[in-house]
């Protein structure tokens, strides 16, 4: 589908760009998230995006950090989005809102509240009544205060993304769902332009084709590859030819890459997370990156220009140099379309595979020139003298210099009249950092070559403070080494160029101080009390949304030798017996516990903490869907087990009849790669669970409940009882559940009753083959619950309370917990708190808030910044832990606490 032009509120979108403040405008936009920072940071994390040279941040608006409990609704301190968003606008900043509803951001639940999973009818991301109605109540709350301060009548928001990247995900109608977000969109009086993101390049997967929905792209390439160009390029003819320019809402840090997606169309950019910030509290999510289950750390830290704690990174400088040339070059940049270059163009370096041009407003070329070589730290090729290592490109039969690990912004045969000069620039190798009466500046940390109309001119290398000056034609050219391009604020009209006072040097961090001592209170965290249940319920359905719970019962396991833990999730201490397990972060995944050492009457206790709810929807574990309840899960006791991995029929291939018996996953054929199907009846007494051990690929279960059609039977004196059965049985009109069975949860839960089980899985001579075990079970019931959720476990620990000083190391039992109050500076700049221990889980308070968690010993993977110090901001004064020993090889102990500034 056509979409028309986009021009609401003087914002045009075409396929030659964003129009806006009476002209065409290329914006850099950086990510900057008002949740993850302390209110008193804003005004001047902002200030400092604004002085980087973007122009614009993009933020999301979490659902569940407003709506903290069904219909609660919190807008005030760090929850003022409409006062973060009035000290953009006075910083000079556009702002891209993103409500959501989903925000993914690996954030907790992706920003969907958690409680959404207690209606089984209710379906998260789908045009759904149930999940609309209450979308309705949060963009009731929020759009409205995006739609007081939009463009240009009162405010910096320019355009408003719904929904985050869809089109990972398996939502039905998608047409009909962006069609309701939208119409609600509109009914609140948005009228700025309205986008949605593709996160891997479906557009109508992103928007649903829907008329006034502009598709936008995300891009996380490897920063290395040379095929980033050809891409973009096809994104931004896809989007010219609905008359849209390529709008890429995400993508990585690092100006190298930047440039190249400049070059190749883009009319925005935003790097995802150039200003970086904290996940606090219980805010992280569940099911990042890597294996499954990895979680995300309380630094929200990817590397962008300003890490967690506010410094500027190298990049910082990068981006001030980029948005120089972005303006100097203005209107003419800003309308340029792509095209591959006409200038012919050879390396000595690694390059792109399929260079990218742009066709300049009024003529000319601007031509990227990507070295994709790593610095080597002493100069090479045409050598800058910097130490950083160069090559030499050949452009138009002019050999220049290029820097490895750079991306210069080559202008080629453009006209130099709108500078006030005659002739035209035929070639330029470097950054043109400002143009006008005192000629033209460029940056470089390697020569320069400057061809004027005819005239060539090479430029060494700038050394900081030392401009470097030639004329070319009458023309006054001159070089700055990066460290004074950032400082550049005027040109002379003989050139002279005058440049800020260089920022004074960031004094040196202090040493880190090892605290030793600290009170330990006397009194735990009161719990409160939450019925009892036939089975363990959610957390969710206790009110816990962020927080833990605590379950107990006590379970007769007279010849019991195992246990069986189905669902768990997140983080789970499992006493039975009086002996503390190693914490289980299965994430749903099927646990078996070996209990041969328990006999008679024994108690069993779960702690069971939330550590996020997932953010994407991974299928392969069942507490990382998206919308996944927490909690205990089942625990059952395992009264039987039966080796079932003989006697499957087989169906496929040229198996014929009656179907051969064989081994499961034993049948011989050349047709490797092609699906065999394995059945067999399978008679339980008690729920039972089915465990294959050895699957690699997943695997595809059919269960058919009721007595088969024709069925020779073996009868076992067991309460399993297995049957073998020897021709194909229609199953297409009987009830069945199908299952997709993972390496990571290789097991199929079955209740009571007979089944036929089939098993397809492509035919792997090669492979190991699977073995079947059927457990038979009794669930473990009568469960005490209490819970703590976060606003209780934040009220006891910033309550003043005595307690007894303790000298670290502090030993801990597994299982056990000890809250300790630490004596912190009066005065601070911000502090990065560093527990140093085995097997502990840390959380922290300060400043009246849970800052965040640290967990030291066996853990699973972490995603984000440091994922080993807590950090407690300027002027939170106090600060309590949480500390809980965990059974593993080693012994829980904390034993000392770093302080380091956070400078």
């Amino acid at each position: 589908m056509n979409h028309p032009t986009i021009i609401d509120q003087g914002i045009a979108l075409d396929a030659r760009g964003i129009r806006f403040e009476g002209g065409p405008q290329l914006v850099l936009c950086a990510s900057l998230f008002y949740f993850r920072l302390p209110r008193e940071q804003w005004r001047a994390r902002l200030a400092q995006v604004r002085a980087s040279g973007y122009t614009c941040v993009d933020v999301y608006l979490p659902w569940n950090f407003h709506e903290t409990a069904p219909g609660r609704w919190s807008f005030e301190g760090r929850r003022d989005v409409a006062a973060f968003l009035d000290l953009a606008h006075e910083e000079g900043l556009y702002v891209i809102a993103r409500p959501g509803p989903y925000i993914c951001s690996e954030w907790d639940g992706g920003a969907l509240p958690a409680w959404l999973g207690l209606d089984p009818q209710l379906r998260v991301r789908q045009h759904e009544p149930r999940f609309l109605d209450r979308v309705t109540a949060w963009f009731d709350q929020a759009l409205p205060l995006l739609a007081e301060r939009q463009y240009p009548a009162n405010g910096p928001v320019i355009m408003v993304q719904l929904e985050n990247e869809l089109d990972f995900f398996d939502c039905d109608d998608r047409t009909g769902y962006l069609t309701a977000l939208r119409d609600q969109a509109v009914r609140h009086g948005i009228t700025v332009p309205l986008i949605a993101c593709s996160g891997q390049g479906d557009l109508d997967g992103a928007t649903g084709d829907v008329p006034g929905v502009v598709p936008a792209c995300n891009f996380y390439p490897d920063d290395d590859s040379p095929h980033i160009e050809p891409e973009v390029r096809r994104y931004a003819e896809l989007l010219a030819e609905r008359d849209l320019p390529l709008l890429i809402t995400e993508t990585n840090r690092r100006h190298r890459t930047l440039r190249r997606l400049l070059a190749s169309g883009a009319s925005l950019i935003a790097p995802y997370l150039q200003s970086s910030g904290w996940n606090f509290g219980y805010t992280p999510s569940a099911g990042n990156w890597g294996r499954p289950g990895n979680l995300m750390s309380h630094g929200y830290d990817f590397g962008g220009y300003v890490s967690s704690t506010g410094t500027e990174r190298p990049e910082y400088a990068e981006a001030q140099i980029l948005a120089r040339v972005i303006d100097t070059l203005g209107q003419r940049l800003a309308l340029a379309t792509p095209t591959t270059p006409h200038t012919p163009v050879t390396t000595d370096f690694p390059t792109s595979s399929s260079p990218s041009a742009l066709r300049l407003d009024g003529g000319g070329r601007l031509l990227a020139v990507p070295h994709l070589g790593p610095r080597t730290g002493s100069g090479s090729g045409t050598g800058s003298g910097t130490g950083a290592g160069s090559g030499t490109a050949v452009v138009n039969g002019v050999p220049v210099a290029v820097a490895a690990d750079s991306c210069p912004l080559m202008l080629v045969d453009v006209p130099l009249s709108p500078w006030g000069h005659d002739g035209t620039l035929t070639l330029s190798s470097a950054d043109l950092v400002a143009a006008g009466e005192g000629g033209l500046v460029f940056s470089s940390e390697v020569p320069v070559t400057v061809v004027v109309g005819d005239t060539r001119v090479e430029i060494p290398a700038p050394a900081a403070g030392a401009p470097r000056r030639e004329t070319a034609a009458g023309l006054t050219l001159v070089a700055l080494a990066p460290a004074d391009a950032v400082r550049l604020r005027s040109t002379d009209r003989d050139g002279t160029v005058r440049l800020d006072t260089p920022a004074p040097a960031r004094p040196a961090a202090s040493e880190p101080v090892a605290v030793r001592r600290a009170r330990r209170r006397a009194d735990t965290a009161p719990e409160r009390a939450a019925g009892r249940h036939e089975l363990p319920p959610t957390l969710e359905s206790l009110g816990v949304y962020r927080g833990r719970g605590t379950y107990r019962t006590t379970t007769d396991l007279t010849a019991v030798d195992e246990l069986l833990l189905v669902g768990a999730a997140d983080i789970v201490d499992l006493s039975v017996a009086g002996r503390v397990r190693p914490t289980i972060a299965g994430f749903g995944a099927t646990r078996r516990i070996d209990v041969r050492e328990a006999t008679g009457s024994a108690d069993v206790e779960a702690v069971v903490e939330i550590w996020g709810h997932a953010n994407f929807d991974d299928a392969r574990l069942p507490a990382l869907r998206l919308g996944a309840l927490r909690g205990l899960g089942t625990l059952w006791t395992v009264r039987e087990r039966a080796d079932v991995s003989a006697l499957w029929s087989v169906h496929g291939h040229w198996a014929g009849r009656p179907a051969p018996l064989r081994e499961l996953g034993g049948w011989s054929s050349t047709r490797v790669g092609l699906p065999v199907t394995y059945t067999r009846v399978i008679r339980s007494a008690t729920a039972a669970a089915l465990h294959l051990k050895g699957v690699v690929e997943p695997v595809r279960v059919t269960v058919t409940d009721g007595e088969p059609h024709t069925v020779t039977t073996t009868h076992e004196p067991h309460t399993v009882d297995t049957a073998h059965e020897p021709h194909t049985v229609d199953t297409a009109h009987e009830p069945h559940t199908v299952h997709t069975v993972h390496a990571e949860d290789p097991w199929v839960p079955l209740p009571a009753g007979t089944h036929r089980i089939s098993v397809t899985l492509p035919h792997h001579p090669s492979g190991g083959g699977l073995r079947a075990e059927l457990l038979a079970l009794d669930p473990v019931t009568d469960w005490t619950c209490s819970a703590q959720d976060d606003d209780l476990l934040t009220g006891f620990a910033t309550e003043a309370a005595p307690g007894q000083e303790v000298l670290l190391p502090l030993a801990l039992a597994p299982g056990e917990e000890a809250w300790l109050d630490v004596d912190l500076p009066t005065t601070h700049d911000g502090l990065l708190l560093r527990p140093d221990g085995t097997q502990i889980r840390v959380t922290g308070w300060a400043g009246g808030e849970c800052v965040g968690r640290v967990w030291a010993g066996d853990r699973p993977d972490f995603s984000g910044g440091d994922a080993d110090v807590l950090w407690i901001p300027p002027g939170w004064s106090g600060l309590t832990l949480l500390v809980r020993g965990a059974a593993g090889p080693e012994a829980p102990e904390l034993r000392t606490l770093r302080l380091e500034s956070s400078d």
